[in-house]
């Protein structure tokens, strides 16, 4: 059987009745609203993801945390507080995610909060840049309980690899993918699920072959190839976007303009799924909020039940549905366009 079966067995196998009962909730919910023009929520997140700290040991350009952009606090997601939340969580989501900005392996404690959720049986990811999979933190992910393991690599040489993921090592990456596979044999454990992750831009795409095939020689478990979210893409100004179509965003119209693909359509089904917990707590609609600016509140002060129902999230639900066009997050949002390649 192929990892990926595996994989979607492994997730099969930590629903309950209660989690199977709450998506049906999310997605009635969601469709209903779509339907009729009126935000409802009747469920709880299906999925959350959930951000080990901001910081991040590269300088990638169109990454805020790279830049070292934020306006929002900076910081590490506490033990503590996770264990908390997750507490009050875990009878209903399905699947967490431990990213949304920053290097998640910077957290010393970010292992162990991943041993945490799985042994609630909740199906975990993560995604790194691997500079830290050392051989005893490759051997303690595998331990963890982690699932999926997906790990950046942009380039097929060193001189591709350094011009996004600006500051690092080619050498590190394919050290800790190593390093990882190793422990998974030497432990017999079929978790986690790694996945090599090439982001598609101009001064990579030509790789692309390349990629696959040392894919196939490291004995990783699928390749997967990301379309770029370019923030100025009607300038581009890094050059980013890619010649070939098919892994871009971004269209050039009848006036020779790059356009972005997406239709913007009165709807959005991330703000019924899955929100975002920051390090600190905040409770974002969305994983292009970046900044958090559209805060729904923080649970340093509200459970996150009051938070999911409350006015302001319905408002903001309600909002996209009468129209993405009015909400910023939403201009450059991947909903309804191809993110795979």
């Amino acid at each position: 059987m192929s990892a990926l079966w595996n994989d979607r067995l492994n997730f099969l196998s930590k629903l309950t009745l209660r989690r199977v009962a709450n998506m049906t909730k999310v997605w009635a919910s969601y469709h209903c609203s779509k339907w009729s023009g009126k935000a409802v929520q009747w469920g709880m997140p299906v999925s959350i993801a959930f951000e080990p700290t901001t910081s991040c040991n590269l300088r990638c350009p169109e990454c805020p945390s790279g830049l070292r952009a934020f306006s929002r606090p900076t910081g590490m997601l506490q033990p503590r507080f996770f264990q908390a939340t997750i507490n009050d969580l875990a009878p209903d989501i399905s699947y967490l995610v431990f990213y949304f900005q920053g290097e998640p392996y910077l957290n010393p404690a970010f292992l162990d909060m991943v041993h945490y959720a799985a042994a609630k049986k909740i199906y975990t990811a993560t995604s790194t840049n691997a500079h830290y999979l050392t051989d005893s933190l490759a051997r303690r992910t595998v331990e963890s309980g982690l699932d999926r393991l997906v790990i950046s690599i942009d380039g097929a040489t060193q001189q591709t690899y350094q011009q996004y993921r600006v500051g690092g090592k080619l050498d590190k990456v394919l050290e800790g993918t190593a390093n990882i596979l190793k422990w998974k044999k030497e432990l017999g454990s079929k978790t986690p699920l790694v996945v090599w992750q090439f982001l598609v831009v101009r001064h990579n795409e030509h790789e692309i072959p390349a990629i696959r095939q040392m894919a196939k020689e490291s004995g990783v478990d699928a390749v997967w190839f990301k379309t770029a979210q370019v923030y100025d893409f009607e300038n581009d100004p890094n050059g980013l976007i890619p010649n070939n179509n098919q892994y871009s965003r971004y269209r050039r119209n009848a006036s020779g303009l790059m356009v972005f693909k997406g239709n913007n359509q009165r709807h959005c089904w991330r703000l019924w799924h899955a929100p975002v917990i920051t390090w600190d707590g905040a409770v974002v609609p969305c994983c292009f909020d970046k900044d958090a600016q559209h805060t729904m509140g923080s649970l340093q002060q509200q459970s996150f039940r009051e938070l999911w129902q409350s006015g302001l999230y319905q408002k903001f639900r309600a909002k996209v549905l009468r129209s993405r066009s009015e909400v910023d997050i939403c201009t450059n949002c991947s909903e309804g366009v191809q993110v795979w390649g």
